[in-house]
C-alpha cells in the first residue's frame, strides 16, 4: 500500500492546491461579477490595475488579454515596423519574439549568460552590430525575465541610453520578483507579464498587463486594447485590437494577488531544498547578486553526456514529471530561423537549449515530495 502511494504521480505545477485554498474566496469573487454582470471593463478590472500598481510601484497599469498582446501593444504604440529591429534573447518563449515579426520588424537574436539564463549584454552590443550591418534601425530591446529571475537591467539600460532603443521588459515569468531591491515593473520604458494559468500569478484564463510610467503611452495602449478607439467608440483614431482582459479574470487575479507573497515566499524555500540536494550532481540554478526570483520554473543543467529523455523516462516511472523549457531556441525554430543573429553566433543558447529540464515547482510542493523528487533525480544520474 505505501509502496502504491509512493508512486503516485507529483503536479508539475499545482493550481488544485492553490484553487482548494482559495475556494471561497474565488467563488465569492466570481459571484459578484456573475450579479452585475459586467463581463467587459467591469470595476474588478481598474480595481486589478490599481492593486498591481501599488504593488510594484508603476504609476500606470494597463490590463490587456495576454502577456503576447501586452508587448505587441507597446510596439505598436511605438510605431514600430518594416526597417525596425528588435532585439530579444533567443533562449526564451516564442512570444517574446512574435510580436515584433507580427509588426513588420525584424527580431534579431542575442545569446544569454548561462548561468542566470538572461540576456548577455555583451552579445547586445553584437545583436545590435548585426542588425546595422543588415540596413535595420535598432529601435527596441526586449530582456527577459527568465524563470523567475531577473535580467541585467543597469547593463542593458546603459547599452540601450547609448544606442538610442527604448526597453520592453518581459517580465511574464518574472513578475514578483526584484532587482536590486526593486521590485519588477519599472524597469525601461514599459514592463509586460503574462497571468497565464501556470505562472507564479495566474488566472482562470489568459491574460496580460503593461506597466509604465510614461503618461502618454499609458493613454496610446488604453485606445489600443479596444480597437484603438478615441473619444468613443465609432472615433477610432489608430489601428488597435480586441485586447481587454475580462472581469472574471480580474477578480481572480485580485484574490490571488492577496497570497501572491506568500506564494513566493513558500517558492524561495523549495529552491533552497533542491538546491541543498541536487548541487553536488546536476547544474543548480543560480541568483545573480541582489536578485529575487519567483521560480516559475526551477531548471537544472544535466552533466555533460546525459540522455535528458532516458532521465526524464526514469522520473516520469517514479512520478516525477519534467518539463524541457526549451528545446530548441528561437533561432533554431523552422519560422524564426531567417532572423539574424548577434556577431559571435549564440553559443550559450544552443548549448542550454541541448541540457536544460525542469523539475517541479509551486508553492504547495510538500517536503515529502520534493524529498522523493530529489531522490529520483540522483538516481536516474547514479548520485
Amino acid at each position: 500500500m505505501n509502496q502504491h502511494l509512493r508512486s503516485e504521480p507529483i503536479p508539475f505545477i499545482d493550481v488544485a492546491s492553490q484553487r482548494r485554498r482559495l475556494g471561497a474566496e474565488l467563488d465569492a469573487a466570481v459571484k459578484r461579477v456573475m450579479d452585475h454582470c459586467q463581463f467587459v471593463n467591469g470595476p474588478e478590472v481598474f480595481e486589478l490595475e490599481k492593486q498591481l500598481a501599488a504593488y510594484c510601484g508603476a504609476k500606470h497599469v494597463v490590463t490587456c488579454s495576454n502577456g503576447t498582446d501586452a508587448l505587441l501593444m507597446v510596439l505598436m504604440a511605438k510605431n514600430v515596423g518594416p526597417g525596425d529591429a528588435v532585439l530579444c534573447p533567443s533562449f526564451t518563449f516564442i512570444a517574446t519574439a512574435s510580436p515584433a515579426a507580427r509588426t513588420g520588424a525584424t527580431p534579431v537574436y542575442v545569446d544569454v549568460d548561462e548561468t542566470t539564463f538572461n540576456m548577455d549584454p555583451e552579445s547586445l552590443k553584437r545583436g545590435i552590430a548585426a542588425a546595422r550591418k543588415a540596413g535595420l534601425k535598432p529601435v527596441a530591446v526586449i530582456p527577459v525575465d527568465l524563470f523567475g529571475q531577473p535580467a541585467d537591467h543597469d547593463a542593458i539600460a546603459e547599452i540601450a541610453a547609448a544606442e538610442g532603443l527604448f526597453i520592453i521588459d518581459d517580465a511574464a515569468q518574472g513578475f514578483g520578483a526584484s532587482y536590486k531591491g526593486r521590485k519588477l515593473g519599472t524597469f525601461g520604458l514599459a514592463t509586460t507579464t503574462s497571468f497565464f494559468p501556470a505562472k507564479p500569478l495566474g488566472c482562470f484564463g489568459d491574460g496580460g498587463a503593461i506597466l509604465t510610467d510614461d503618461d502618454e503611452l499609458a493613454a496610446t495602449l488604453r485606445s489600443i486594447r479596444v480597437h484603438g478607439q478615441g473619444v468613443d467608440k465609432y472615433d477610432n483614431i489608430r489601428l488597435g485590437l480586441t485586447g481587454r482582459l475580462d472581469t472574471m479574470q480580474a477578480a481572480i487575479l485580485i484574490e490571488k494577488l492577496k497570497i501572491f507573497d506568500d506564494e513566493i515566499a513558500a517558492r524561495n524555500k523549495v529552491a533552497e531544498r533542491y538546491a541543498r540536494g541536487l548541487s553536488n550532481v546536476v547544474t543548480v540554478p543560480r541568483l545573480a547578486p541582489g536578485n529575487t526570483s519567483v521560480w516559475a520554473q526551477y531548471t537544472i543543467r544535466l552533466p555533460e553526456g546525459t540522455d535528458r529523455d532516458g532521465f526524464a523516462a526514469a522520473l516520469k516511472a517514479q512520478g516525477v514529471p519534467t518539463a524541457v523549457y526549451y528545446g530548441k531556441s528561437m533561432h533554431q525554430q523552422s519560422a524564426y530561423r531567417q532572423y539574424p543573429i548577434a556577431e559571435g553566433g549564440l553559443p550559450a543558447c544552443e548549448s542550454l537549449s541541448q541540457d536544460v529540464i525542469s523539475l517541479p515547482m509551486h508553492a504547495y510542493l510538500t517536503e515529502a515530495d520534493q524529498e522523493r523528487i530529489i531522490a529520483a533525480v540522483r538516481g536516474a544520474l547514479g548520485g
